[in-house]
């Protein structure tokens, strides 16, 4: 069956944690192909902001402490992709909000399940390139916690209790995205400033380009040999932080020789800002992404739907600039 019919044929999608840019890359991809979703988040109002530009979408809101607000969320759908983020100290609470989210799913006949995941169960990479064979070994709290996320819904596949699947993802960037190791380039590129990065920033990184996610998801939920596997998305080839930062300042600069203004901070700098600050605190232990990263073969993937697009660094990086630089403009003139 071809992609765009299957999914006219899924009763209903919902996008749980869907106000984050991976949200709004699968929403446009689903309205794209016609297919019914419903976008679920903890605020009516982040909800309205997020996808006011798709009237098709529908609105719905959950409390995901309250198990009789999760059922309500998920009442009517066939399938879920969840997206769900915690703060960055908070990482104890992903498998306890898998498991919640399982047991209203099943309760309410919702039949599959697609995980947004990350780089972090796999620890220290064992190999140049990572597929969905390697050890899940991870030496940081995080990476536990993220496995036992994995697990909770791997094992409720094995049960038959949800049919599930997982899609990895390393670091990403793209128009619009604030959390990444990248965004303060594109911001202090528009502004003119110092961009604050985190080091080494000379070795070989892979970064999803966010936009390319959405049409990989909607083909993989619209294969049901999709579940039951995990799967990764690789980025367009590799890149260092540094090429990146000469990338975009490349499209800014009146002076082409010119090298950016970088802030450099290395895994002592990040314990030192850690006693003031919780989040940076908490990237100590991250670290290690940016001295061994996590490289992913996704050819399992392009197998599975066949050839991947993805926008080259080159266009996925002017595309993000021009972005920060809008933005920049907008909010200038919103303070006039």
């Amino acid at each position: 069956m071809p992609v765009v019919a299957a999914l006219q044929a899924t009763p209903r999608i919902g996008l749980v944690g869907a106000t984050g840019p991976v949200g709004a890359s699968i929403a446009t991809a689903l309205a794209n192909a016609g297919a019914p979703f419903a976008c679920i988040g903890r605020s009516a109002p982040g909800l309205a902001r997020a996808f006011a530009a798709q009237p098709e979408a529908e609105l719905r809101t959950w409390n995901p402490d309250d198990p009789a607000s999760i059922r309500g969320a998920f009442r009517g759908l066939e399938t879920l992709v969840y997206m769900v983020g915690v703060p960055y100290d908070a990482f104890h609470l992903h498998p306890q909000l898998m498991a919640r989210t399982i047991e209203a799913a099943a309760a309410e006949g919702v039949s599959r399940l697609l995980l947004i995941g990350t780089a972090y169960p796999f620890g220290r990479p064992q190999a140049a390139l990572v597929d969905e064979n390697h050890p899940r070994a991870p030496h940081t709290f995080k990476g536990q916690m993220r496995k036992a996320q994995e697990d909770v819904l791997m094992e409720a596949d094995a049960a038959g209790t949800i049919r599930a699947t997982i899609l990895r993802l390393p670091d990403f960037y793209g128009p619009g995205v604030e959390r990444s190791f990248l965004s303060d380039i594109f911001a202090a590129m528009a502004e003119g400033r110092r961009a604050k990065v985190i080091g080494p920033i000379d070795g070989p990184h892979q970064f999803v380009f966010v936009p390319d996610v959405g049409p990989v998801v909607r083909d993989l939920i619209a294969r049901e040999e999709a579940f039951g596997r995990t799967f990764n998305l690789g980025g367009a080839g590799t890149i260092s932080v540094r090429e990146v930062a000469e990338r975009a300042f490349r499209l800014v600069s009146a002076k082409p020789d010119a090298k950016p203004r970088l802030m450099v901070a290395n895994k002592t700098m990040l314990r030192l800002a850690g006693l003031f600050d919780p989040v940076m605190r908490e990237l100590v232990e991250m670290n290690y992404l940016m001295t061994t990263p996590v490289i992913m073969d996704d050819s399992a993937l392009e197998g599975l739907i066949g050839p991947l697009a993805k926008t080259s660094y080159a266009d996925g990086i002017a595309q993000t600039m021009a972005a920060a630089t809008a933005a920049l403009l907008a909010r200038t003139r919103q303070a006039a």
